[in-house]
């Protein structure tokens, strides 16, 4: 069976072709994503090159017509993707679990907002214009008021966007009550008990939106009817993949726990799939061991962070503002603000000469850093009081150990072409960090057609996955 996978990013459009039985990747192709003229323009491009591909690898006929597939499925993060703003009630809690159900469902978070909305915030969401917006806040139980107050304010907005509500369920239908202008889904509560993460039903009704409404308003249904469903976002497909390669399928086993750094031209995004040391007690710094406690939402073994300011093209000027024009002369000498300024005028820029060539891996580098950085957790110091013990340091974790990942892939126009990846992934010496990785890159770019095959033919897309990365 012959299944064709589509990818239709911020920058580019990418087709992978391939056959299930037995597992085989029959062609790829890449386009320019032409938003300005309509989608299909690049993705019929993106055809052209694929056909010619698969011409030139023995697997078409050179007089193939279309389709020459039998099934195809589509993901996309063009037009910047899914665009959400999260809202809810305390910062490291309900808000916190309001964003992770977002980004795990592919979307890439704007901003977050706690605590009771006001006519400033409210100011700064409309001018945001995110394509949906995520609402929770109180426990079941627990706070009623919340929901409901900014509910009240939200319906205020100038703006018509779908609404999910994922707050304190007894308030929940009369918070959708109030934004019946909207186009409002209620789930269940996000965070149903205090510290207790409840991500999948938000997650789910996110997709289901994105599928139904955000495709049609980035003018993706000639995609759909010519060439099969936008199934859902990019990053989603992403950790997709990435989830089937760490765990494995039924008949074959998977690599285990993974870190995955996907470098773009608008975000920067970090996935860490496995559990790592969430269990240990003690910790060693500076050859002392001490005790280990835990304090937030417990860590889920899928987790994506996206990184909105870190970015190669639409976000170069906002990297060189997050990261600071030392940092980058540091990894590479240049004149970092022209640079900048270049790649923001000219998206789909490619580097010519050596000098850009550098530049775009010291961009690179900074990116994952910089995200990894943010990702990971952080320790806190404090002192016992009183015990067995007085004065001795205790350290609190808040967020992701990675220090025990075993696994670090790449993947990313800027690493898939990078003579030496390993210069841009290569961790840092931090505390939390992989020490020492073993390091690969997603060099044929197909992690996201893999977590779209994954839905279809899980065994193939491992297969396929493994085989790409040099793992089989």
């Amino acid at each position: 069976m012959r299944i064709l996978l589509v990818d239709i990013g911020s920058t580019f459009t990418k087709g992978t072709l391939v056959d299930t039985t037995p597992p085989t990747l029959l062609a790829r192709g890449q386009s320019k994503t032409t938003i300005d003229t309509g989608v299909m323009h690049g993705v019929n491009a993106m055809l052209d090159a694929l056909e010619a591909d698969g011409v030139a690898r023995g697997f078409l006929s050179p007089s193939a017509t279309r389709p020459f597939w039998d099934e195809a499925r589509v993901c996309s993060s063009a037009a910047g993707g899914l665009k959400m703003v999260a809202v809810g009630l305390a910062k490291r809690l309900t808000a916190e679990a309001a964003t992770r159900a977002a980004l795990g469902a592919g979307a890439r978070i704007l901003r977050t907002f706690s605590g009771s909305l006001t006519a400033k915030d409210l100011e700064a969401i409309t001018a945001l214009n995110p394509d949906m917006l995520l609402l929770s806040g109180g426990t079941d139980g627990g706070n009623r008021v919340n929901l409901v107050q900014n509910a009240r304010a939200l319906a205020t907005l100038p703006l018509r966007i779908p609404i999910v509500i994922s707050g304190n369920s007894a308030v929940a239908p009369e918070a959708a009550a109030i934004l019946s202008d909207f186009d409002a889904t209620i789930v269940d509560n996000v965070m149903p008990q205090v510290n207790v993460l409840n991500a999948q039903p938000a997650r789910a009704a996110i997709r289901d939106l994105f599928m139904r409404r955000i495709t049609h308003a980035k003018g993706l249904d000639d995609v759909v009817r010519i060439i099969g469903p936008v199934v859902m976002p990019t990053p989603d497909a992403v950790l997709e993949a990435m989830k089937l390669l760490a765990r494995g399928t039924a008949q074959t086993s998977g690599i285990g726990d993974l870190i995955l750094a996907d470098v773009g031209g608008a975000t920067t995004d970090i996935h860490s799939i496995g559990r790592g040391n969430d269990d240990r007690t003690t910790i060693t710094i500076d050859g002392k061991r001490s005790e280990l406690r835990y304090e937030g939402l417990a860590e889920p073994w899928a987790k994506r962070t996206v990184e909105g300011d870190l970015g190669m093209r639409y976000s170069a000027q906002s990297l060189l503002e997050s990261v600071g024009e030392d940092a980058l002369n540091a990894l590479y000498p240049a004149d970092y603000p022209a640079e900048m300024e270049k790649r923001t005028q000219d998206t789909t820029f490619v580097p010519q000469t050596d000098a850009e060539r550098a530049v775009d891996t010291a961009m690179a580098r900074a990116c994952v850093q910089t995200a990894l950085g943010r990702h990971m957790g952080t320790l806190r110091r404090d002192y016992e009081i009183g015990g067995n013990l007085p004065g001795r340091s205790v350290y609190y974790l808040s967020g992701k150990d990675l220090t025990d990942f075993p696994t670090l892939i790449g993947t990313g126009g800027v690493l898939v072409h990078n003579a030496h990846p390993e210069r841009i992934l290569a961790p840092e010496p931090e505390l939390l960090y992989p020490a020492h990785p073993a390091l690969y890159v997603d060099r044929e770019y197909i992690l996201s057609a893999m977590g779209l095959l994954s839905a279809i033919d899980p065994e193939a897309a491992l297969t396929l996955t493994k085989t790409s990365l040099g793992l089989s």
